[in-house]
């Protein structure tokens, strides 16, 4: 792992356990609600385990905001302009399923640039949608987008509005990378 990947650990780390104890939950509460292992939050919240989507899925959901959203007050910015040399990349460790956050931190919806590798499957509970309204749009390659019990093959161009919270997975069949774009409408709630 690079120092640069290790540093920005260190932050989201951090900024999971602000967010914790912001709320004023033990780790065990989180665990509860996040359904993670007090181990595995611990582990996080010190930069010592490089968090999964799966993970961070489950920790915002309990959170009531989008990984994004972590991973933008990670990074703590405010500008209202977002340059790409400067916009938060982040890689699942498990997947490779790389994430750049687009849009600035104070625009009024978030934009967020995803690929996924090859025979990579990246799924989220419900929770981590409860509390947002979502779209994606492919722009390279083919994106199989399980929700519930409904299956979208989406191909380069297509968009999908997602519909009521329901647990999900995104993957990539293809002998490619797949790109796409999610749009999400700020919502946070209070936790």
């Amino acid at each position: 792992m690079s120092i640069l990947a290790d540093e920005f650990d260190r932050s989201l780390g951090l900024r999971v356990r602000a967010e914790r104890e912001g709320r004023g939950w033990s780790l065990t509460e989180l665990s509860e609600r996040a359904g993670v292992s007090r181990a595995m939050i611990h582990k996080v919240e010190r930069g010592e385990s490089s968090p999964t989507a799966a993970l961070l899925g489950r920790l915002c959901g309990a959170f009531g905001f989008s990984i994004s959203t972590l991973i933008a007050r990670a990074e703590a910015g405010s500008e209202r302009l977002s340059r790409r040399a400067d916009q938060p990349v982040w890689v699942d460790p498990e997947t490779g399923y790389r994430r750049r956050h687009i849009s600035p931190a104070t625009a009024p919806a978030e934009l967020i640039e995803v690929e996924l590798p090859p025979g990579a499957r990246v799924a989220y509970p419900a929770a981590a949608y409860a509390f947002q309204r979502q779209m994606l749009h492919v722009t390279d390659g083919a994106l199989t987008f399980v929700e519930g019990e409904t299956t979208h093959r989406l191909e380069a161009g297509d968009s999908l509005t997602l519909g009521p919270p329901a647990d999900c997975a995104f993957l990539n069949e293809g002998p490619e990378p797949c790109r796409y774009l999610v749009v999400l409408l700020k919502a946070d709630r209070a936790g």
